[in-house]
């Protein structure tokens, strides 16, 4: 059986700009179609949220898709949220984030649902992101997740009323701001 060659960020930043979302996971090239409006306005809204906190209290940088981030040579992704705390601020470059962000968050598409839960997800821990929401617009509800040594941990759960996820102390997502 023919061994499959691993791609590298190098091969990564030579793709075409043709509008597709592409990943590198462990040198597998991963490609998903764009996201409907469900998801686009579950995004919108946690970053109207984030952003705000965040900017307001000098915690650090919220970023999102498309912006690569570079957790190794040959894994590359483009989560649909991430938050970078003020401690952290030198793994921004040019290129991209370059290392572990504080929180990534991914919400969930019917073609992204199980690579989110799955794939991503042991990535996510395996290069050590600290903490990880899932937002389900259909479900409506957002599951936070801390890293527990080698893998998540359930932190929180923000369903029909508001709560507090890791890693904000001081911030209340109403499900009322992002779901309406």
């Amino acid at each position: 059986m023919p061994t499959r060659a691993l791609l590298t960020y190098s091969d990564y930043a030579a793709l075409p700009d043709d509008g597709r979302r592409y990943e590198l996971h462990h040198g597998e090239l991963s490609v998903t179609p764009a996201p409907g409006t469900r998801h686009q306005r579950a995004i919108v809204n946690l970053i109207g949220l984030l952003l705000q906190h965040v900017r307001s209290r000098g915690l650090g940088e919220v970023f999102v898709a498309p912006t690569d981030c570079i957790l190794s040579n040959v894994t590359v992704v483009q989560p649909d949220v991430f938050y970078i705390a003020a401690d952290r601020l030198t793994i921004i470059s040019e290129r991209g984030i370059e290392g572990a962000p504080t929180l990534v968050v991914e919400v969930l598409s019917p073609s992204t649902a199980r690579l989110d839960r799955g794939r991503k997800m042991k990535l996510y821990a395996e290069h050590g992101v600290p903490y990880y929401w899932i937002v389900d617009p259909e479900s409506r509800s957002i599951e936070a997740y801390a890293l527990a040594g080698a893998e998540y941990a359930r932190a929180g759960r923000v369903t029909s009323e508001p709560a507090v996820l890791p890693p904000f102390s001081d911030l209340t997502v109403d499900p009322a701001l992002i779901w309406f």
